[in-house]
């Protein structure tokens, strides 16, 4: 049986989604009815772009398994984070005389591994975390629970195109580092005072060839047994306590 989300989680209904619009309250994504488009909702649809909040139109049945009650055919989830310029969190840690470190998850689509990677970014002092637009796991309340409370406190940046967020974190000044089983170096070989992002791919294909092209060199994490490869939230716990490691003892 299908398990309606928690009425605290979502808004429904024209005008007190264009209320929290115009508020420029957080929101994680939206659903709108597929077909014909009102005025109203049409409107909703511009904001949304204007914020860069995903919107997907689904049928009238994906919209009634979230809410029975009037939704006039829109459903915005909310965010329990707000999310953060790319190039204002960067450029916060140069001003503060940090090097940054940043880490991109390239459709990292499971919600605990990126509350796992959250809680371990924020304990070894991760300057803040890229997601995608789509193809990402949602940042609800169980990735927060997940991260043990640390999405609430880690900067979060969320983009439209990953691979052209990747150039801009290069244009910035950071080496692009991609965490692969065919990685070409050992974590303990990365310069912790260099400027980094650490790259980690979805569970089931790894980093995308577009995001791929714009990594300066990359990683792998020895291994002896005969497992072929670490779930993501452990190969990001590993790499970070490598680096943070590195940095301790320079």
């Amino acid at each position: 049986m299908h398990r309606r989300p928690p009425e605290r989680t979502f808004l429904f209904g024209i005008h007190p989604i264009l209320e929290a619009l115009e508020e420029r309250k957080p929101l994680q994504r939206l659903l709108f009815l597929k077909g014909k488009q009102t005025e109203e909702v049409s409107e909703i649809l511009r904001q949304c772009r204007a914020l860069e909040i995903p919107a997907q139109a689904v049928p009238k049945e994906r919209l009634d398994r979230v809410t029975r009650k009037n939704h006039q055919g829109v459903i915005a989830f909310t965010s329990p984070i707000e999310f953060q310029p790319l190039d204002e969190v960067i450029l916060g840690a140069f001003e503060r005389g940090e090097n940054p470190l940043m880490l991109a998850l390239d459709g990292v689509t499971d919600v605990r591994n990126l509350g796992a990677i959250a809680r371990t970014a924020e304990c070894f002092g991760a300057t803040g975390i890229v997601v995608p637009m789509t193809g990402s796991a949602p940042i609800n309340e169980d990735a927060v629970k997940s991260s043990a409370g640390a999405l609430l406190r880690l900067p979060m940046c969320r983009v439209k195109n990953m691979a052209e967020a990747m150039g801009t974190m290069n244009q910035l000044g950071l080496r692009s580092v991609a965490v692969s089983e065919k990685g070409q170096a050992a974590p303990h070989e990365l310069d912790p005072n260099d400027p980094t992002c650490l790259v980690l791919g979805d569970e089931h294909d790894g980093i995308s060839a577009e995001v791929l092209k714009h990594c300066a060199t990359s990683v792998a994490i020895p291994m002896s047994g005969k497992t072929s490869s670490l779930n993501v939230g452990v190969a990001a716990g590993i790499v970070l306590y490598s680096f943070h490691l590195n940095l301790s003892t320079k």
